[in-house]
């Protein structure tokens, strides 16, 4: 039982940086998907929902889970064992960084943040010195640590060298064979693609979480030591920018899902350019809206945005 419940309170108060990364009126995705995104059941995920809705957090009828309020540190729970594992800290982190509530050129103040994310601060440190190397921090001269933070250039180059990364997966993946674990996942995403295009127009908010998946399965038949951790926060920024601008969001996660099944078609058909050019295609789409994203955040003037180039 206390397991059990060590389980409930860490995943609940991950749901509820979940809920300070929307805003109020946003919605929480499916229960599958919160269960994937939080690693517990679904009759978990169910009681984090009634216990969202007992503390006035959402409102919770059917499919519908409509945020209501934002959280305050007064509705986290208490941990058992304070130490969290490595990729809920790395989770919550990024988190903070998106919701743009630091400015960069912030120092960080380790002792304040080891306790906010519930590790011993050598934990924290430890992490920093490997998130160093993506560029969102950086170590000051006099000791302690800097947030960079996600700016207009930071986001540009990391689009850029994504579309490395993942059109050299592409590559790769196109020539495995059949037997490929690789090929099992793409056909479950292909299936979830096509049930969510089904009823789009009610739950289109899903449609981040599956983003993530797909890119993820794209990713995984490289293994490379060097770029993980990038691909971590790659994987988490591209998330999370479906989800800054709001304006024609239904259409938009429509259209991504048409170019995601266009490059599973492309990728069955063994053609490596027909596959580059379909991967190609939804990267630039993809750059573009993180581009527009920063506008709507005040991050990038509308002049400096050129989603082609």
């Amino acid at each position: 039982m206390a397991r059990t419940d060590d389980r409930f309170r860490s995943a609940f108060n991950e749901a509820l940086s979940m809920v300070a990364a929307q805003k109020v009126g946003d919605s929480l995705p499916s229960e599958t998907m919160l269960a994937e995104a939080l690693g517990v059941s679904r009759t978990i995920v169910r009681t984090i929902l009634a216990a969202l809705l007992e503390a006035g957090l959402l409102h919770w009828r059917g499919r519908e889970k409509t945020i209501l309020r934002l959280p305050n540190k007064a509705d986290r729970l208490p941990l058992r064992d304070e130490h969290v594992p490595r990729e809920v800290l790395e989770r919550r982190f990024l988190e903070w960084v998106l919701r743009f509530d630091v400015p960069a050129g912030t120092p960080l103040n380790v002792a304040k943040l080891a306790k906010e994310f519930s590790v011993p601060p050598h934990a924290l440190q430890e992490f920093l010195s490997g998130l160093g190397q993506s560029g969102l921090v950086a170590r000051r001269p006099r000791g302690g640590w800097l947030l960079l933070g996600f700016t207009a250039d930071y986001a540009i180059e990391l689009s850029e060298f994504r579309s490395v990364l993942e059109l050299h997966a592409v590559r790769t993946l196109v020539h495995l064979p059949k037997i490929h674990a690789v090929w099992r996942k793409l056909d479950g995403l292909e299936r979830q693609h096509h049930d969510l295009a089904a009823r789009i127009d009610t739950d289109f908010h899903d449609f981040s979480r599956l983003d993530g998946a797909f890119h993820v399965a794209l990713n995984s038949v490289v293994e490379n030591r060097f770029v993980t951790q990038f691909q971590k926060v790659i994987a988490l920024i591209f998330h999370y920018h479906y989800q800054w601008d709001k304006r024609m969001e239904r259409d938009r996660n429509a259209a991504a899902i048409a170019e995601h099944l266009a490059i599973i078609a492309a990728l069955r058909s063994g053609n490596e350019a027909a596959a580059i050019a379909a991967a190609t295609t939804h990267l630039l789409t993809s750059k573009a809206t993180l581009l527009g994203s920063l506008r709507v955040n005040a991050l990038i003037p509308d002049e400096d945005i050129n989603p082609v180039e």
